[in-house]
C-alpha cells in the first residue's frame, strides 16, 4: 500500500477555514488561502498537513518540520519555522483534534468492512435477520451478522460482521456495532460506538458459595448503555443480576475492560485499558481509571474522582480526590492528562 493512511485524504480545508474553526490567530502573514489536506506528527508531515506543538520536548523537532501548517500556543510559537503557517490558540492539541475531525470524519466510527464507509446502507447476503425484527431504515448489516426475535435497529447503525444482537435487543440511531460483537439483554442508546469482539449483556459472575458446589446464581437483568458511549475491543460489560448495569452517557471504555454485574457508571467517565471493576460499584460522574485499575464490589468511587494506573481500590473514594497505589491511598494531585 503505497499511501500511509488507510482513511481517504480526499477533504480540504485552508488555513483560514481552520483558523475559523478553531478559534486560532494567523500569524507571521500566513497566508488563509494555503490548503491543508492531511494531519502529522511535526517529524513526519509535509506542506499539505498540519501538525500542532504544546510540548517543550518537541521544540526541537517543531524546528526541524516540513509541515504546511502549526497550530502551538504564544508561548512555543518562535520554534514553528518560518515557511509554515503559524495558528496561535490557548489549546493547541483540542484545536487540532477539531481539524482532524473535519478532515478524517469516517475515522472516527468504524465503518461496514463489507461495503465501505460510502456504500448503500442495507442487508448483505450472509447475515441473518429474523423475521420479528424491527430494522428503521439506512440500517447497514454485513456479511455473518445475527439479529435476533424482537430486536430493534435505529436508523444510520451499522452491524459489523458475525456481530450478533439478541432477541428483543434495542439499539438507537447512528450506532456502530464492531465485528464479532455480541449484544444480549441490552439497551444500546443513540451514537454507541461498540468496538470489535465487544460482550455486552452475558450474564455476571455470581455464585453462592457452599462446601459441596457453587450453585450459579440467576443474573436477570439489563445493560443500559446511554448516549455517545463509546466501549473497546474485547471489553466486556456483564448484565445485572437483580438490577440493571448501566453506563453514563459520553463515558469512554479503552480496550479489554471488564465491568462487572450492577455496576453502575456515571457520565463522562473514563476506564483505560484493563480496568476491572467487581460487581455493584458505583463510579459517579467524570471518574476516571487509568490502565489496570482494580476496583473492589460495592465501592462508591465519587465525582471527578481519579485513579491512577495499577491500583487497587478497596475502599470509597470521596469526590474529586486523586488516588494511587495498591492498595491505593489518597495522592495531593491527579497527575498529568490521557492522551
Amino acid at each position: 500500500m503505497s499511501a500511509r493512511s488507510f482513511f481517504r485524504g480526499d477533504r480540504r480545508i485552508s488555513v483560514g477555514e481552520i483558523a475559523k474553526l478553531t478559534g486560532a490567530e494567523l500569524h507571521r502573514n500566513a497566508d488563509p488561502a494555503r490548503t491543508i489536506t492531511g494531519i502529522a506528527t511535526l517529524d513526519r508531515g509535509g506542506p499539505s498537513d498540519l501538525a500542532f506543538l504544546d510540548q517543550a520536548r518537541d521544540l526541537d523537532r517543531a524546528r526541524a518540520s516540513a509541515v504546511g501548517a502549526c497550530l502551538t500556543d504564544r508561548h512555543s510559537a518562535a520554534c514553528v519555522p518560518a515557511h509554515t503557517a503559524l495558528l496561535v490558540v490557548e489549546q493547541p492539541f483540542e484545536a487540532f483534534v477539531a481539524v482532524a475531525r473535519a478532515l478524517f470524519p469516517d475515522a472516527l466510527r468504524p465503518s461496514s468492512l463489507f461495503s465501505g464507509a460510502h456504500a448503500a446502507p442495507g442487508v448483505a447476503a450472509g447475515a441473518v435477520v429474523h423475521p420479528s425484527a424491527r430494522l428503521e431504515s439506512g440500517v447497514t448489516i454485513d456479511p455473518g451478522a445475527v439479529i435476533g426475535a424482537g430486536a430493534e435497529v435505529g436508523s444510520g447503525t451499522t452491524i459489523g460482521a458475525n456481530a450478533v444482537i439478541g432477541a428483543d435487543v434495542r439499539i438507537g440511531r447512528n450506532c456502530a456495532i464492531g465485528p464479532n460483537a455480541s449484544v444480549a439483554h441490552a439497551l444500546i442508546g443513540d451514537r454507541v460506538i461498540l468496538h470489535a469482539g465487544c460482550r455486552i449483556g452475558q450474564d455476571g459472575f455470581g455464585f453462592a458459595m457452599a462446601p459441596n458446589g457453587h450453585l450459579k446464581i440467576p443474573q436477570v437483568g439489563r445493560v443500559i448503555v446511554q448516549d455517545d458511549v463509546e466501549i473497546g475491543a474485547g471489553s466486556c460489560i456483564d448484565r445485572g443480576g437483580l438490577s440493571d448495569t448501566m453506563i453514563g452517557e459520553g463515558s469512554k471504555i479503552d480496550n479489554q475492560v471488564q465491568v462487572g454485574h450492577n455496576t453502575v457508571i456515571g457520565r463522562h467517565c473514563v476506564l483505560v485499558a484493563q480496568v476491572g471493576i467487581a460487581g455493584s460499584v458505583v463510579l459517579e460522574d467524570y471518574v476516571m481509571l487509568e490502565r489496570q485499575v482494580g476496583v473492589a464490589d460495592n465501592l462508591t468511587i465519587g465525582e471527578g474522582a481519579r485513579v491512577g494506573a495499577q491500583s487497587e481500590v478497596m475502599s470509597d473514594i470521596p469526590a474529586g480526590q486523586a488516588w494511587l497505589g495498591s492498595p491505593a491511598k489518597p495522592v495531593p494531585d491527579a497527575r498529568g492528562t490521557v492522551r
